[in-house]
């Protein structure tokens, strides 16, 4: 991480405009070299504001907050994606798929939903993104079978880890794993898993900007049935 002041305030206590904030956000994660020069976070927080005039597809309505809570949150895990072949499950506007796929073009993303119109959205997003590595699966975690599994498979608001590991185990690679994005450390649902053994660690996560919990909850497969 460098070791940089983080400008997202003024002296004056008022937030600079969203591309201070998410350049000096990018700096403070140790991706600035990374992302040098690509706009398309900026544009997708552009096109998810147009549409969030319609539809509510986020309850953060103000594009500094947008940079904060969504998309720097959503980068805060890249180092902890495993594997070429990343699942988002419930990616509802696209978090944290988007993000992530804009940083690693390498990887293929498989974002999977079932609200038709959030997968509109992201559909258009991706034209005007130009972002060739994404693919959109619009079914009930349930339902889905994929022809190939996972390395990652990433949840940030789709459920408790209870139901994620139930739902997500069968996706995963042997050697894949469960991200499980929260805010406070979740020791209930920790509690409420039949086999806590499937927890590799709970990450405490700093997102720039934001003033608040972060937490990442590691998991593996036990099987792949």
């Amino acid at each position: 991480m460098y070791n940089r002041t983080y400008r997202g305030k003024s002296q004056q206590g008022k937030f600079v405009n969203p591309e201070d904030l998410l350049e000096d956000g990018l700096y403070a994660l140790g991706l600035e070299e990374q992302l040098s020069g690509d706009d398309r976070l900026m544009e997708y927080i552009t096109e998810l504001m147009n549409w969030n005039r319609i539809y509510n597809l986020t309850s953060v309505r103000k594009p500094t907050e947008i940079v904060t809570r969504h998309i720097l949150d959503c980068l805060t895990i890249l180092p902890h994606l495993n594997g070429d072949r990343i699942l988002d499950i419930g990616t509802g506007a696209g978090l944290p798929g988007i993000p992530l796929a804009i940083a690693c073009p390498e990887r293929a993303f498989v974002l999977l939903d079932s609200s038709s119109k959030k997968l509109r959205f992201i559909q258009q997003t991706l034209g005007i993104l130009e972002l060739d590595n994404v693919k959109l699966e619009h079914v009930r975690i349930e339902d889905y079978r994929p022809d190939e599994l996972f390395g990652t498979v990433i949840c940030r608001a789709f459920s408790d880890l209870h139901d994620l590991y139930k739902h997500a185990a069968r996706l995963c690679t042997v050697d894949g794993r469960m991200l499980a994005m929260k805010g406070v450390y979740p020791m209930a649902e920790i509690e409420s898993l039949e086999d806590k053994d499937v927890i590799d660690d709970v990450v405490s996560l700093t997102v720039p900007g934001l003033d608040a919990e972060r937490h990442l909850v590691l998991m593996h497969p036990t099987t792949n049935g």
